[in-house]
C-alpha cells in the first residue's frame, strides 16, 4: 500500500517529512485512542517487534506480520504449533527472531487466561494504568517527551509477573503513547488538538 505525504502539516520531531509511510501513521494513527482489547493486543506485539530495531522496519514489515500471524488474533495464535513457528522463522517478510516469535505466541497464552480464567479485560486493564482516560501532556517539543514513566514501569512490572514478555516500561510506554493511552503529540503538532479531542 502507498500513501501520499500531505504537505505543509506541522509534525512530532521524530516523523521524516519525505517519508509518506512514516507520515501517514503518525498523522491517521499514532495517538489516537484503541479501545478494542484485541487491537491493543495487536499494538502490543507490534511494539515488542520493534525491540532493538527502528520503528519504520515495523511499518515496512507490519502488513507481512499481520498476514503471517492471522492479524495477531490471539485466539489463533494460541493455537500455533511447531509447525507454524518454523513457517514463521522462514518467512523473509517478517522479523524473523525466533524469540520474538515464541513470545507473541507466549503473550496469546496469556491474553487468553486472563480472558476465560482470570474474568480479565485486557483493555480495562490497561486503560486503569491511566485512569481510564488519555493522559494530556503538553510537550512544546517531543523530545521533552519521556521514555519511560510512573505507569509504564507499573503496568512492565505486573506484566511481567503474568507471563508477558518483550514488555519493559520503555517498550511499555512507546505502546501507550501509540495506542493513545498517552497523549505524547508535541503542542506544535497538527495532531495535538486531535487527539485532545478524541480523549
Amino acid at each position: 500500500m502507498t500513501y501520499d505525504i500531505i504537505p505543509d502539516l506541522p509534525r512530532c520531531g521524530w516523523v521524516p517529512s519525505t517519508d509518506a509511510l512514516y507520515t501517514h501513521y503518525h498523522d491517521k494513527e499514532w495517538g489516537r485512542p484503541i479501545w478494542d482489547d484485541k487491537s491493543l493486543f495487536s499494538k502490543l506485539i507490534q511494539d515488542g517487534q520493534q525491540a532493538g530495531l527502528a520503528w519504520i522496519t515495523i511499518l515496512r514489515k507490519r502488513e507481512e506480520m499481520l498476514q503471517a500471524y492471522d492479524g495477531f488474533d490471539p485466539d489463533k495464535l494460541v493455537h500455533y504449533t511447531d509447525k507454524d513457528r518454523e513457517r514463521l522463522l522462514s518467512n523473509a517478510g517478517i522479523i524473523r527472531s525466533k524469540l520474538k516469535i515464541n513470545a507473541t505466541i507466549s503473550n496469546a497464552h496469556v491474553f487468553v487466561k486472563m480472558r476465560d480464567e482470570e474474568n480479565i479485560n485486557f483493555s480495562e486493564y490497561l486503560w486503569d494504568y491511566v485512569g481510564g482516560a488519555p493522559v494530556q501532556n503538553s510537550w512544546k517539543k517531543f523530545k521533552d517527551a519521556p521514555v519511560e514513566s510512573p505507569a509504564s514501569i507499573a503496568l512492565s512490572k505486573d506484566m511481567k509477573k503474568r507471563g508477558f514478555k518483550f514488555v519493559g516500561p520503555v517498550i511499555l510506554y512507546a505502546f501507550m503513547q501509540a495506542v493513545g493511552m498517552i497523549n505524547d503529540h508535541s503542542t506544535d503538532c497538527h495532531a495535538y488538538n486531535l487527539c485532545r479531542e478524541l480523549g
